[in-house]
């Protein structure tokens, strides 16, 4: 067996290992590492590669699971390239912008990314709320992240560390980043995705455990 296809039933080995594993927690693999089943949106843009979700280069928009969310715990783990730039779309309606007619997109980005507003850096929920940097392993390498959505509240973990716990309820709305509204943010349940925006970052091993 060549290398890249040991990789690659390696990388399906460690799905199914994982689901089995956290089917006892409470949590669902949503992304079966093979296909696009149980996702909507312009997955044409998108492919799956050794057991991973990668967006195209040059190619985006937001996928989206078929099932919505009200309240949920999603373990997954990223890798960026350089200036990689991607997002995780929160109580998605399954159009538009999810930054703003989603509860919130959080920034899933380049550590190292330069020139920019705190509440654009990885793990920030887009324009409202600023994360913690410097918890982010080199480009290149698997991250592990746990996103917690209750109510407002949205709680970050990155690599064992947490980068943003905070009631967006509580966030004044004038403060927002280039004063922009965001109307989703009221949303009670919706679509959970990926928010690509040209950049080849890949997401893997995608489980969703439901609080309702």
């Amino acid at each position: 067996m060549k290398l890249k296809q040991f990789l690659a039933a390696a990388a399906l080995a460690l799905v199914a290992f994982t689901t089995l594993a956290d089917d006892k927690d409470g949590f669902a693999t949503v992304f079966n590492g093979k296909d696009f089943t149980g996702w909507a949106g312009p997955v044409e843009n998108y492919e799956v590669v050794e057991g991973a979700v990668v967006c195209k280069k040059g190619k985006g928009g937001t996928i989206y699971t078929k099932e919505e969310y009200a309240n949920f715990v999603v373990r997954l783990e990223f890798k960026v390239p350089t200036n990689g730039n991607n997002g995780l779309a929160i109580r998605y309606p399954g159009t538009g912008d999810t930054a703003y007619v989603g509860m919130c997109e959080l920034q899933v980005l380049d550590d190292k990314y330069k020139g920019i507003d705190p509440r654009q850096a990885h793990g920030s929920a887009y324009g409202m709320a600023a994360a913690k940097r410097g918890f982010q392993k080199p480009v290149g390498e698997w991250n592990t992240q746990e996103v917690s959505v209750n109510g407002l509240t949205i709680k970050v973990t990155l690599n064992g560390t947490v980068i943003l716990d905070a009631d967006l309820s509580k966030v004044d709305p004038a403060t927002f980043m280039g004063k922009s509204k965001h109307p989703g943010l009221a949303r009670t349940k919706g679509h959970f995705g990926f928010a690509g925006h040209g950049d080849a970052v890949q997401f893997r091993n995608v489980r969703i455990k439901k609080l309702d």
